[in-house]
């Protein structure tokens, strides 16, 4: 059987040929970005960057999550064959095509992938009148129309497109907020044999919709009033990383790393929400969300819901992963302390950028060779039973 048959146990859910190929990717751009790739005319260095890493990288790893755990939700079919080709094929020709000097077909492709999904999604959740993540399917829907109004402000001003560029980045962490949410408290209750906690509904929908209105603000550039829902969606963060707490997660790498991504995250939407009266701040909220949170969260989470899809042991945490965490926790670090060089000292802000730039791409490189065997062949157990 080639990899290329539908047929092929690389095509039996979303998570196998996504969480792979979001892995080498993202290693490969963040070093092309950390060692001076300058993008083209139509997306220069800065932008290309930002998009690959919040649409690309970030948003297949999100696209994967979503499609295989809406099969639980539902009890649905997974996303598989013909139509899993499909969606990787947009979501290769979006990557391939941001390195030409003309936009247009990144724009279109990375568009439809995200729509693609949203419709797939949409379908099973529909079917089985799953009301719970209608909001899901709309956020999916809604990140790929974020993508589409970056591509037509490309023509506008450089200050439309960072608006365009953070707005894009408060939609992974509307998407963030919304899957920690659902896991994190859960997760940890399972493996340390304590009571769950749970949240009000309320709040759990207020972690999704405060970055999205945020976005949306951002869209429109208005900054400072965007900056009030970003604060606020902060603030719940901070509270449900703290509520969630119990000292058995710090003897578990597989836990400690979802509730560390999930703080990092609600820090960065607090500084960022300062930057509107503060912009010497906007890099470091920036990045505590890009590295510290979703790099530290996809690793994580990569890392558990492709063992427990594929019928592996959830802990202790595969050999080399607990390193990978540690790498992307000390990528972190590096490019906080690139945000603060940036407006004091050049050559330390760029020797800490590359620096954090080679420690993400290990990290991701870590996951990649490690789990390559592991989602690419046939497991002993039968992948659907699990899911349902």
């Amino acid at each position: 059987m080639t990899l290329f048959s539908p047929s092929h146990p690389v095509w039996s859910m979303a998570f196998r040929p996504l969480y792979l190929l979001a892995a080498l990717y993202g290693a490969l751009s963040i070093l092309l970005w950390g060692f001076g790739y300058q993008g083209t005319d139509a997306l220069p260095g800065f932008f290309w960057h930002a998009h690959e890493m919040i649409w690309g990288y970030a948003g297949a790893v999100v696209v994967a999550f979503l499609l295989t755990a809406v099969a639980t939700w539902t009890g649905q079919p997974p996303v598989r064959g013909k139509t899993l080709m499909l969606l990787v094929a947009l979501w290769l020709l979006a990557r391939i095509t941001a390195f030409l000097p003309t936009h247009l077909l990144s724009a279109l492709s990375g568009t439809l992938f995200f729509w693609s999904a949203a419709f797939c999604m949409g379908c099973a959740v529909l079917k089985s009148k799953n009301t719970r993540n209608y909001p899901a399917v709309a956020a999916l829907f809604l990140f790929g129309a974020a993508h589409a109004c970056f591509h037509i402000l490309l023509a506008a001003s450089q200050t439309s497109l960072r608006y365009a560029l953070i707005a894009g980045l408060m939609m992974v962490a509307a998407f963030i907020g919304l899957i920690g949410n659902r896991i994190i408290s859960f997760f940890t209750a399972r493996r340390l044999n304590t009571p769950q906690k749970h949240s009000p509904i309320w709040l759990i929908n207020a972690s999704l919709l405060l970055p999205i209105v945020a976005a949306v603000l951002l869209f429109f550039q208005a900054a400072k009033p965007a900056a009030i829902p970003a604060l606020l969606a902060g603030a719940v963060g901070i509270r449900q990383t703290v509520y969630w707490f119990e000292k058995g997660i710090l003897r578990e790498p597989m836990l400690w790393t979802l509730h560390l991504g999930h703080a990092l995250t609600a820090s960065g939407m607090t500084v960022l929400g300062f930057s509107a009266w503060q912009p010497q701040w906007q890099s470091l909220g920036i990045h505590l969300i890009a590295v510290g949170g979703i790099g530290l969260l996809t690793v994580s989470m990569m890392t558990r819901t492709a063992l427990g899809h594929t019928g592996r042991p959830l802990y202790p945490a595969p050999k080399g992963l607990t390193a990978a965490f540690g790498l992307m926790v000390a990528a972190c670090l590096f490019r906080a302390l690139a945000a603060v060089m940036l407006y004091h000292n050049a050559t330390a802000y760029a020797h800490s950028l590359r620096v954090s730039a080679v420690l993400f791409a290990l990290s991701l490189l870590i996951y990649f060779l490690r789990y390559l065997p592991w989602l690419t062949q046939a497991e002993q157990r039968n992948e659907l039973k699990i899911v349902r």
